[in-house]
């Protein structure tokens, strides 16, 4: 399993329109071929939300961002002043994983 997290700086003034966008685009992964999990994280401290998608692989999460679903969750750009810098890209692979039991 991977996990791609997109780090991304929002300006102040501009969360509650940040998150709205995400909200319109929900659902636009879910049925991608290795998807798992999407989770969308508001800052407590900082400004940088973290948009955090779980892949069965490398390669389903590169098939998803050649997608046509993909095109269409990103046809609609955000204003440049919505953000306080860079986005910051990663990927990383799961090698160990501890949850609960229920």
């Amino acid at each position: 399993m991977i996990v791609v997290a997109n780090r991304v700086p929002i300006a102040k003034g501009y969360e509650q329109e940040f998150e709205k966008r995400f909200e319109r685009r929900l659902g636009a992964v879910d049925q991608m071929p290795g998807f798992i999990r999407n989770e969308i994280l508001r800052p407590i401290i900082g400004d940088y939300y973290i948009i955090m998608t779980y892949w069965e692989s490398k390669e389903a999460f590169e098939a998803w961002t050649q997608s046509e679903s993909f095109k269409q969750a990103h046809a609609n750009p955000a204003p440049q002043e919505m953000f306080a810098g860079r986005n910051v890209f990663e990927m990383h692979e799961v090698i160990q994983l501890s949850e609960k039991k229920p």
